[in-house]
């Protein structure tokens, strides 16, 4: 796993990026901490929908960080859309530039799908299987958001794609 350089890294000389990364990375802590309380509660199947709703919301504020949202892609040059279009397909992401529903989400989470069983199973043994659970609903969180921020950080270095003003960005408080 040591191969695969983080986001961080891979952002790094660029000071706008490696921006739009660390703050992507706190949006990130703090929905992967509710993924975590959620997984405490043994119902089946609530983690599931809880990280479903939970990426299909944080997804698109991660999208608008890198300038990538839909309305963000409709406002490029035809030019520059073709060029984005064209890194988002060598990435391979379903979830760049296209508005994140929970079916968009849950098939991308289809990857970590047996880590998601592992959790439900954990949440049945007491005390310590809900511990398991908690932290396996953190990790998988933060696996899938890693994960989109990579993608996201690719398809601007590949369409040398402007960064939006962070203030400005869509989905952000004060924007």
């Amino acid at each position: 796993m040591a191969s695969t350089p983080s986001s961080l890294q891979m952002a790094a000389g660029n000071p706008a990026l490696t921006a739009a990364v660390q703050r992507s990375r706190r949006l990130l802590h703090r929905r992967a901490l509710v993924a975590a309380g959620a997984s405490l509660v043994p119902v089946p199947g609530l983690d599931w929908a809880v990280d479903a709703a939970l990426l299909s919301r944080l997804l698109p504020q991660i999208n608008a960080e890198f300038g990538l949202a839909p309305e963000q892609l409709d406002r490029l040059s035809p030019h520059k859309r073709e060029q984005v279009q064209k890194a988002v397909g060598l990435v391979g992401s379903v979830l760049i530039g296209k508005f994140i529903t929970r079916e968009l989400v849950l098939r991308a989470t289809q990857t970590v799908g047996v880590r998601l069983t592992t959790q439900q199973a954990a949440k049945y043994v007491p005390l310590a299987g809900q511990a398991v659970a908690a932290t396996l609903g953190y990790a998988t969180l933060r696996y899938l958001g890693e994960q989109h921020l990579r993608d996201c950080v690719r398809v601007v270095q590949a369409a040398q794609l402007q960064l939006p003003d962070p203030a400005g960005a869509p989905g952000r408080a004060g924007g």
